[in-house]
């Protein structure tokens, strides 16, 4: 069972319905009890201008469990990979982290935090392995019935969304798929493909408030 970390030290509030903007704070840490609250306000942390911003998209991208049925092409890549959860938490992380890339931003900090949470149980990743080794992956933060699905990566074709569709099946597999939610962030083309959708700030802290209710997913 997950351990409930310290709380955290910081006056976390979550972003107004009306916020005009994606960026709601900056600063703060990322120790595990500041993370978790962010994550139950409905915030997540990136790298911003030298320290920590706190975003609240005004459209959030979630994928809806109850409706969700894989592509035909996703089906195909999922049978050529076993799957395994939290075997390589860290070098999934790292793998994310594509490191080189300009369009890179998850540093050692963020690596050093996120493994601090799945060493408590709160932070998981979902993994797809071939005969060469680890294929592809995701990782992503749970608390009651929500999953917050962070990043992903994918070193073999179609690895990545074998990953990702092992989530969603793993989710669903718990029940509660009306209440349960799986949050992506920010909707892009590969998300939609994959089956996400946007709804509102106001919506999505009514979906969050009902799934973490829920017992844990994990």
């Amino acid at each position: 069972m997950p351990v409930e970390p310290p709380a955290t030290s910081w006056n976390l509030a979550p972003a107004p319905a009306d916020h005009p903007g994606e960026l709601w704070a900056v600063g703060a840490d990322l120790e595990p009890g500041t993370l978790l609250a962010a994550y139950r306000l409905g915030l997540f942390p990136m790298p911003f201008d030298q320290t920590i911003g706190w975003f609240s998209p005004r459209r959030r991208a979630v994928v809806p469990l109850a409706e969700h049925r894989p592509s035909r092409s996703v089906r195909r890549d999922a049978g050529r990979f076993e799957i395994r959860v939290d075997t390589s938490f860290r070098q999934v992380m790292e793998s994310c982290a594509r490191p080189g890339a300009p369009e890179s931003w998850i540093d050692d900090a963020f690596v050093e935090a996120y493994t601090r949470l799945h060493v408590l149980g709160f932070c998981h990743s979902i993994e797809a392995w071939d005969e060469e080794g680890l294929a592809g992956g995701l990782y992503g933060v749970a608390s009651g019935g929500l999953f917050a699905a962070e990043s992903m990566f994918f070193a073999r074709t179609g690895a990545s969304k074998a990953a990702f569709a092992a989530l969603v099946r793993r989710l669903q597999d718990t029940g509660d798929t009306d209440a349960r939610l799986l949050d992506v962030q920010w909707l892009t083309p590969h998300l939609t493909r994959l089956g996400a959708i946007e709804i509102s700030r106001v919506s999505y802290r009514g979906r969050l408030a009902r799934a973490l209710r829920l017992s844990q997913p994990f």
